[in-house]
């Protein structure tokens, strides 16, 4: 038996941002949240009472204490972390804003002790006693060194029969769209739940048509046996190899976008551990509008407000 339903392995962050109204520039105060794709997502996993392990590389600091304390916070194990002596913490600053100007993201994550970590450095025998390895796009254009763990994670991950899901997550501020899909199409063909947006599928996969068509393009060039296609404020199309099931995203008033995606991995990948994918795409959506309601980037909730807020949100399913 696993020890763990979800393991996953990326680079945490800072996040430093200032709210809408106030420019970058100008400030002379920022909030800060510890933040990270993959841990985002096993942060809310563990909140639902699921056994979760996260690898990554922080460094020895108070920095890197802060983000071991929110992930020890949300439940998460974190005995694998490799902690380094000398690297820094990646961050990122977002300027939120209203129309007519976009929210703005800045990275400052080169040369991060993440980047940096070799893949003799990892506990792999951690990493794959689990039911589930979630990976993300992310990691891959990071470093050279990156690609290589996400492709040896996978490799291990098929040899052992352990179940892979993928989010695409492409972040135009990392690489290229020809140099993520030369990446990430040979990747994704060794997963069994894939994630991508339908902007992404558009952008990096060439898919055209309505949601239905774009989830049946994605199915003709992966092998991943469940396909999530996120839409935005209208919830999410995902195809289980048989048959499509649109579920819609309940209202809800935006207090912050970032770290919505993954709360949305982590409520689909809750169903599926329980062969339910159907209620997956519902959890999806209501944690994902959770994480909209919320300040930071990891959604803070419980399996109780999880249920209640599926169960009152009035979002419909068609199957």
């Amino acid at each position: 038996m696993a020890r763990f339903d979800v393991t996953t392995i990326g680079e945490a962050m800072l996040r430093l941002s200032v709210p809408a109204g106030v420019r970058l520039e100008t400030a002379w105060q920022l909030d800060m949240f510890p933040a990270g794709a993959e841990a985002n997502v096993v942060a809310a996993l563990a909140r639902l009472g699921r056994p979760c392990g996260w690898v990554s590389s922080l460094p020895d600091s108070a920095l890197g204490r802060l983000v071991m304390n929110a992930l020890r916070q949300a439940g998460v194990d974190v005995t694998a972390v490799h902690w380094s002596a000398n690297g820094r913490m990646g961050t990122y600053f977002i300027e939120f804003a209203v129309p007519p100007r976009p929210t703005q993201v800045a990275y400052d994550r080169a040369n991060s002790c993440f980047t940096q970590l070799q893949p003799a450095q990892i506990d792999w025998d951690y990493l794959l006693d689990t039911r589930l390895l979630h990976l993300t796009g992310i990691t891959p254009p990071l470093s050279p060194n990156c690609l290589e763990i996400v492709q040896e994670a996978l490799q291990r991950a098929r040899g052992r029969g352990t179940a892979v899901s993928f989010d695409v997550n492409y972040r135009q501020r990392l690489w290229s769209p020809e140099t993520a899909v030369a990446t990430l199409l040979p990747l994704v063909q060794q997963v069994d739940l894939l994630f991508c947006s339908q902007r992404d599928a558009i952008t990096l996969f060439g898919c055209q048509g309505e949601p239905e068509e774009v989830v049946a393009q994605l199915d003709a060039q992966t092998k991943a046996r469940h396909i999530v296609v996120t839409l935005a404020e209208d919830g999410v199309i995902g195809w289980d190899g048989q048959r499509v099931y649109r579920q819609t995203a309940p209202p809800v008033q935006i207090v912050d976008r970032i770290g919505a995606g993954d709360a949305l991995a982590a409520g689909v990948i809750h169903g599926w551990l329980d062969s339910d994918f159907a209620t997956g795409l519902r959890d999806g959506v209501t944690l994902a509008a959770l994480a909209l309601s919320q300040y930071g980037d990891m959604v803070v909730t419980n399996q109780a407000e999880l249920a209640a807020l599926a169960a009152s949100s009035g979002g419909g399913m068609i199957r």
